[in-house]
């Protein structure tokens, strides 16, 4: 047993980065890291299997350089049948087992696990210090202070105070090339292309094998398949798979961003998500390393632009809306959306070819990128009206990618527009004639994406104005959908009518 000098720092499967606020001025000598794999974080919703994997196997891995480092890790894994099954017990028998004089923690990522640390201070009779998680550029008080006495809170303007704050291809105080934003230039359809490139593939080590067979036993019934898993696992991987996006990726990245393709899941994206979401990658340093290639002339600068935004701008504004708006965010229902969420959302099993395509991809892999996630899985779930909390838990379970303050404000806000418009100024409803400008998915389908009543009709069509009409008392007066309604009024009345029997008739086979 050590000292009473000794200091817990709990280290989260979120946390993974030898440079954790936590650990910063610790003395390795005088420190425990207590690191847990417990089942409430497991099975609070039905994780993907590959997700859990991913993030148990990183954390092994964590466990291991921290060693190396020089900390003492005490390490508790899932199945030790000593477990509480929680962080607040498994913090519990460790100072029983350490007797330590304070607990040092990173913030936690959200609101759940917040209210946990939040308690410990009363619950052990010990003092606790939550640090801020420094891995962030906006602070919960800063980006607070950006949203004051805002109506509305517009990614667009908070990206352009990281840019600044940053110096992010910033020429002076004016944006590189004299704009803030590229996306014009990055809507380009795709097609198959013999040179597209692959991410980078890790076979699985000791460590990952061991954790692939407790979770092939443990949790058979959650969705998703563990087949060639290939995630890294290990900062180094991770930064390998970073440096080939630079290289092979990047370079096009940005004109193909929203583009999507039959039997192609990855095309020029980075799927970098995963680890710089659980702490392997650090957010800042790969923009870093974005703006590089473009000063080399490596890659051009709407594609660095388009890439650095996600980051800086999505990613970071995404977590000051999940802070800001409280955990009441997630009962939002702006459109009264009750529906439940179809099977096949755990299947993929549907002759809708698209939602065939990205759901049968995130079962394989933990991974669809945002405009498969946008305006695939999230359109259809939004023009049928299905709940958006069970839309929230779907996307939550099945990416690997998927922590709650950065899923949740994109699932509920931007996609589903169950705040009512305060993240997006309008819903992303589309009908199948932008999947199929966007992909080929409409040449692979037994569904005419040019028909929009009859047996063969795309169901997105009929089921576009169907959303329409049905929510117009709360959308109607939007600027942004003033045409397509004005559209809706020109039509014939009969053309109404079979348009809305059409929906109604695909609704009612859904339902049943």
């Amino acid at each position: 047993m050590r000292s009473k000098k000794t200091t817990l720092v709990p280290i989260l499967g979120d946390q993974l980065s030898l440079q954790i606020a936590s650990l910063n001025g610790a003395d390795p000598a005088a420190t425990i890291v207590l690191m847990m794999e417990v089942a409430d974080e497991t099975t609070y919703v039905r994780h993907h299997r590959r997700k859990i994997a991913y993030i148990l196997s990183a954390m092994r891995h964590h466990a291991e350089a921290l060693r190396e480092a020089g900390w003492t890790v005490d390490y508790v894994t899932l199945d030790d049948p000593e477990s509480t099954g929680s962080f607040t017990g498994e913090v519990a028998r460790a100072i029983g087992r350490h007797d330590p004089a304070r607990i040092i923690v990173t913030e936690a990522g959200e609101w759940r696990v917040a209210g946990m640390l939040d308690a410990w201070e009363t619950l052990f009779g010990l003092p606790v210090e939550i640090r801020a998680d420094d891995r962030f550029l906006a602070s919960h008080a800063e980006f607070e202070a950006w949203a004051e006495g805002r109506k509305q809170l517009r990614m667009e303007y908070f990206y352009r105070e990281m840019r600044r704050r940053t110096g992010l291809l910033m020429d002076g105080d004016k944006p590189e090339g004299g704009e803030w934003n590229y996306d014009a230039d990055n809507r380009k359809p795709a097609k198959a292309d013999l040179l597209m490139p692959r991410p980078l593939s890790f076979a699985p080590d000791a460590i990952t094998t061991e954790v692939l067979a407790m979770v092939a036993a443990r949790f058979g019934e959650h969705p998703g398949s563990l087949d060639a898993f290939d995630f890294a696992t290990t900062r180094e991987g991770a930064l390998k798979q970073q440096r080939h996006f630079l290289k092979h990726a990047l370079p096009r990245f940005g004109d193909y961003q929203d583009a999507m393709l039959t039997d192609q899941p990855f095309l020029w994206h980075a799927v970098l998500s995963p680890y710089i979401n659980s702490g392997l990658l650090d957010p800042v340093d790969l923009c870093r390393a974005v703006e590089a290639e473009y000063a080399a002339g490596r890659v051009p600068l709407n594609c660095a632009e388009g890439f650095i935004r996600q980051i800086i701008g999505w990613r970071e504004y995404m977590r000051g809306i999940y802070w800001r708006e409280g955990p009441e965010y997630v009962e939002r229902n702006f459109l009264d959306a009750r529906r439940d969420l179809p099977g096949f959302y755990w299947t993929g099993e549907t002759d809708m070819h698209c939602l065939s395509q990205a759901i049968g991809q995130t079962l394989d892999h933990a991974y669809a990128h945002h405009i498969q996630r946008l305006m695939v899985t999230g359109n259809f779930a939004l023009l049928i009206g299905a709940d958006p909390k069970q839309v929230h838990e779907w996307y939550l379970e099945v990416y690997a990618d998927a922590y709650e303050w950065v899923e949740l404000p994109n699932t509920l806000g931007m996609s589903q527009f169950a705040d009512g418009g305060l993240l997006g100024s309008k819903p992303y409803a589309a009908s199948g004639a932008y999947i199929n400008r966007m992909s080929d998915y409409c040449g692979h389908c037994r569904y005419d994406v040019k028909q929009r009543v009859g047996e063969n009709a795309c169901p997105f069509n009929a089921l576009y104005w169907d959303f329409l009409v049905r929510n117009a008392d709360k959308l109607d007066r939007n600027p942004r959908l003033a045409m397509p309604y004005r559209n809706w009024a020109k039509m014939k009345p009969a053309d109404r009518d079979a348009t809305l029997a059409q929906a109604k008739e695909f609704l009612a086979r859904l339902d049943g």
